[in-house]
């Protein structure tokens, strides 16, 4: 497999265009197009089937499409390494940010990380930790930060903080259930009584209500299961369930007013935020200094939410 041909083709698949993809690149749309045949030659596979609007990918070519990737970025980082040797902290560092985390670290992650490595160059991407941990095993990650990450000999793991979740309301969610008293400090029992909006399991906040409540013979009551933080929170301001989250959700928001957080207690929901990174690929110099930046942005950033 030639390094230019999978590289053609993974330009092409997200681009969705040889005519784009051939312009990003540098390239005559006949030689780009020659590239992806030979590679369908070699590995005996249709990746791509054209029509009016450009390329469609095949279900071949959707799995070639996720390695492709990631062996394109296990390429960059040996030439990092190798730039390494020279004494400069460069090539490209990508970091997986939970929605809960990103919008109050980006920020300032990205103006540390130009300060301290203006020579290397950093991919921020935001999901859950389903995804994030897929892109960790195929290398399109160097590292994610993830609540409550198992233990396993494939990843290594650095806990960064431990964070313990509060209830999310708001006055048009209140309303909806007149008949529990919402106090600043709520046992966790109480969850079982208010309609909850959670992401869908495998969530690491939403595996850890469940499970809390379960040994206190409890179980949540699910109205919503969406799996994206913004939306939650519209939800959640139009009343039509809380959410349980960490209470720097509300920070770099629009309209944080309209939301109030409550304590749980008895027990507490606490959550331990770890840096992963795969035990698998070699930790070159700039991955070392981007593991100590994003450990000193997450202690500054989140000192004040206690």
């Amino acid at each position: 497999m030639d390094l230019k041909q999978l590289e053609s083709f993974v330009r092409v698949a997200e681009l969705g265009s040889f005519t784009r993809a051939a312009t990003a690149l540098g390239l005559p749309q006949p030689l780009l197009s020659r590239h992806v045949r030979q590679l369908e030659v070699e590995l005996r596979q249709t990746f791509m089937l054209r029509n009016g609007r450009g390329v469609t990918l095949t279900d071949p070519g959707l799995v070639l499409l996720e390695h492709g990737r990631g062996i394109l970025h296990q390429v960059a980082l040996a030439r990092e390494e190798l730039e390494a040797t020279r004494g400069a902290l460069g090539g490209h560092v990508s970091i997986g940010l939970p929605p809960s985390l990103s919008k109050l670290i980006s920020v300032p992650l990205t103006l540390e990380f130009r300060k301290r490595m203006p020579q290397a160059r950093l991919t921020l991407t935001e999901g859950f930790s389903v995804a994030m941990n897929e892109g960790l095993r195929s290398g399109r990650l160097d590292m994610a930060l993830l609540y409550n990450t198992p233990h396993s000999p494939d990843i290594e793991i650095q806990v960064l903080r431990r964070e313990t979740l509060v209830l999310i309301a708001s006055e048009a969610a209140i309303k909806r259930v007149p008949d529990v008293r919402l106090k600043s400090r709520m046992p966790l029992a109480t969850l079982a009584e208010l309609p909850l909006i959670l992401p869908s399991r495998p969530n690491a906040f939403r595996i850890l209500i469940e499970t809390e409540l379960v040994r206190l013979g409890l179980k949540p009551r699910i109205e919503l299961e969406v799996d994206g933080l913004n939306a939650i929170l519209e939800l959640v301001g139009e009343g039509l369930g809380f959410a349980v989250l960490p209470p720097y959700t509300l920070s770099h928001i629009d309209k944080a007013q309209v939301f109030s957080t409550r304590k749980l207690f008895n027990p507490q929901l606490v959550c331990e935020l770890m840096l992963v990174t795969s035990a698998h690929r070699p930790v070159t110099g700039t991955h070392k200094a981007v593991q100590a930046v994003v450990a000193d942005v997450v202690r500054e950033a989140m000192q004040y939410y206690r």
